[in-house]
């Protein structure tokens, strides 16, 4: 879906080949076709289309309104813009309530958007998900901790997971679990940075820390975070950009 390039698009097996040889692994959302070709021309290895464009770009109050069908318009567009990054398309809430469905709409990103992998959140409880899209032969990234879609049985109030020794044994339960069933990475959402450090050295696949401290394989960044567009300003985020303000002079202008 991609244009002609001489650079062949990575795959699971070159981020495992990063993570295997020490390197960082930098990862940034995107949403739509000209701010993929700039992150892919930039050399971003890693690219998910989060269901955070529900709150980011499409004005939703939360993810959880995210449908399939806006995650596959997003997700092909991004791939259009790309020709090198691994695009990781992020399953909407309730798109995998089961084995069965969780497969079908996983081959919908791959067959009808061109994503090459997808997400899945929670530990134990979406192991057997993360197996079922595994076994499909679909490359699966997990994702533990503070997890969007799961806000509401989580208190509503976004928060830093595992602080507690009990919390912090399930979420090294989930790590683990994800990584058994499948998963080839794993994102790590809002935990402890000394929680991070020991999944990070307990797993074998690489952990991708967004507000987990420094310790994990790679990083994952809202891309608007990243270039200092709208009023929320994540804790976990450093802005490299004021594009808010240059906008908002370039239109008065």
């Amino acid at each position: 879906m991609s244009g002609p390039s001489s650079t062949p698009r990575l795959t699971v097996a070159d981020i495992g080949k990063l993570y295997a040889e020490g390197q960082r692994i930098a990862m940034l959302t995107a949403y739509d076709y000209p701010s993929a070709k700039l992150l892919d021309d930039a050399g971003i290895p890693f690219i998910l289309v989060g269901d955070s464009v529900g709150t980011v770009l499409l004005g939703y109050d939360s993810e959880i309104r995210v449908t399939m069908e806006d995650m596959l318009h997003h997700t092909a567009a991004v791939v259009r813009g790309t020709s090198r990054a691994l695009v990781v398309g992020d399953m909407p809430f309730l798109s995998y309530a089961t084995p069965a469905e969780a497969v079908d709409n996983a081959v919908r990103f791959l067959q009808e958007a061109g994503a090459q992998a997808v997400k899945v959140e929670g530990g134990v409880r979406s192991a057997k998900i993360i197996e079922a899209i595994s076994r499909a032969g679909i490359p699966v990234m997990g994702h533990i901790g503070w997890t969007p879609q799961s806000q509401h049985g989580l208190g509503g109030k976004v928060k830093v997971q595992g602080k507690s020794r009990d919390a912090a044994r399930a979420v090294l339960h989930d790590a683990v679990a994800v990584q058994e069933a499948g998963a080839f990475s794993i994102v790590l959402g809002l935990v402890p940075e000394q929680l991070a450090a020991v999944i990070t050295q307990r797993l074998h696949i690489p952990t991708i820390g967004i507000g987990a401290g420094p310790h994990c394989s790679g990083q994952v960044q809202v891309v608007t975070d990243l270039l200092g567009l709208g009023t929320f300003r994540p804790k976990h985020a450093r802005p490299y950009a004021d594009l808010q303000a240059t906008i908002a002079d370039a239109t008065r202008r």
